[in-house]
């Protein structure tokens, strides 16, 4: 139904920006929102771009005027270490900001789809991986912590407002859009950004701890390319779906000297390694069960971690 009008907070950023992009391939009406300028990959994207803070009375008041069928809520600070040194500015503009938000959404829109960024970090350390949407959410950073705060509002606006609602727990979304158009910001944390920008400069790159109770000692993880997660959310704005949270992961777990290893080889470079201390807030491994999202729309992760790192190398080179 390419006819419904979809808006996207943070639509200057990675996910947002790349959700954009396959929205306008797709041929939807899409409204974008950031209080960052959009790079210049991305002006004109949007059919209607509004630089504020979404949660701003003049943001609040130009999303209702476009009465959108879905708001794919991308916006909000999501950096694990830093939430620790500064939780305040996670809970405001994650927690807060999206309460209004949603109170919005409730009293003016009541037909509209809201579909959540949420996180893997909402787990904390997983008693079991991989991680299914039964188990326990014990987040150890305010970042997660944040994030399960939304979930539990979603759940209780659902319950007594009917909010219709999905939000998706991300494992560690990378890569670049596969035609060159859109990748990860100069000095993104990510580590497949921090390795591949290393190498391409020719410096130093540090692994933050080789002391984990893991195979090589290194954090596992799991990545989904970005390109996959936009094609999620169009599926959750096209489809049937129940409302409620879903996992969207490959259930693979890859460690980073393995995400070391496939870059080096991609690239045909080797790369300089120093290891450093364990970053607060990072579990030892954390991978996602998606089956439930997947039974029930049909999506399923397109890329392998080889296209992650040729796409995001292609983007670092372009």
């Amino acid at each position: 139904m390419t006819s419904k009008t979809i808006i996207v907070t943070g639509s200057a950023g990675f996910i947002g920006g790349q959700t954009a992009l396959l929205l306008k391939d797709a041929g939807y009406t899409v409204y974008g929102i950031d209080r960052i300028q959009p790079p210049k990959h991305l002006l004109g994207v949007v059919d209607n771009f509004l630089l504020q803070d979404f949660a701003s009375d003049v943001a609040l008041s130009w999303i209702i005027n476009k009465q959108p069928n879905a708001i794919i809520h991308c916006a909000g600070t999501s950096l694990v270490g830093p939430s620790v040194e500064d939780p305040a500015e996670y809970y405001n503009n994650n927690v807060i900001k999206t309460s209004k938000l949603l109170d919005t959404v409730r009293k003016s829109l009541p037909r509209c789809r809201f579909v959540f960024s949420s996180s893997a970090a909402t787990y904390g350390n997983p008693i079991m991986t991989p991680c299914q949407e039964i188990d326990p959410t014990e987040p150890i950073s305010p970042y997660g912590e944040s994030k399960l705060m939304i979930e539990w509002m979603l759940r209780s606006y659902n319950r007594a407002y009917g909010l219709d609602y999905v939000a998706f727990r991300y494992f560690n979304a990378c890569g670049a859009d596969s035609k060159g158009r859109h990748g990860q910001a100069p000095g993104a944390t990510h580590i497949i950004s921090r390795v591949l920008e290393s190498i391409r400069d020719d410096r130093e790159f540090t692994l933050y701890g080789d002391d984990y109770e893991t195979p090589d000692n290194t954090c596992v993880r799991d990545y989904v390319h970005v390109e996959d997660i936009a094609s999620a959310h169009i599926q959750a704005i096209n489809t049937a779906i129940t409302a409620g949270i879903y996992n969207l992961g490959t259930t693979h777990g890859v460690s980073n000297r393995e995400i070391i290893d496939i870059a080096q080889r991609v690239t045909g470079r080797d790369l300089k390694i120093v290891v450093g201390s364990r970053r607060k807030g990072d579990p030892a491994i954390l991978t996602a069960d998606s089956a439930k999202f997947q039974k029930i729309s049909g999506w399923a992760p397109h890329h392998t971690l080889d296209d992650v790192v040729q796409h995001a190398w292609a983007w670092y080179n372009r």
